[in-house]
């Protein structure tokens, strides 16, 4: 009869049985933390949440959010802004004024596309 490659009393065998359970263990919270760390700034981030911050910081007299996670592998929005305080700036100041207005939430946004338009500007498209 052929001899196993090492002996392995019952005793050992369960010792090595429990020791294999708890790295399992430990091995799969320590990855549900680094999942909950590396995503939980992303969860709390909603189309709704870019919205109202857009409306009330910029005065936006419109704003259209969509969340376009979708169609991507991370976090991304696609927005439009209506806002007076656009006027008589060009689009590089309107872009920082829509990324200071977001500044924690680009932080955790993979992809953000956005249009700014003044008042005036918005009227004339709409009739487009």
């Amino acid at each position: 009869v052929p001899k196993a490659p090492f002996e392995c009393s019952s005793k050992a065998f369960r010792v090595l049985v429990i020791r294999v359970v708890e790295v399992s263990y430990f091995v799969t919270k320590y990855l549900e933390q680094i999942f909950l760390l590396v995503f939980a700034g992303m969860a709390a981030i909603t189309a709704d949440l870019v919205k109202e911050k857009l409306t009330c910081q910029l005065e936006a007299q419109h704003v259209e959010v969509e969340d376009t996670t979708a169609d991507r592998c991370f976090l991304s929005f696609k927005v439009l802004v209506v806002s007076p305080k656009f006027e008589g700036k060009p689009l590089l100041q309107r872009h920082r004024l829509v990324n200071n207005c977001l500044a924690e939430e680009l932080k955790e946004i993979h992809a953000f596309e956005q249009k700014t338009l003044t008042p005036e500007q918005w009227e004339k498209e709409k009739q487009k």
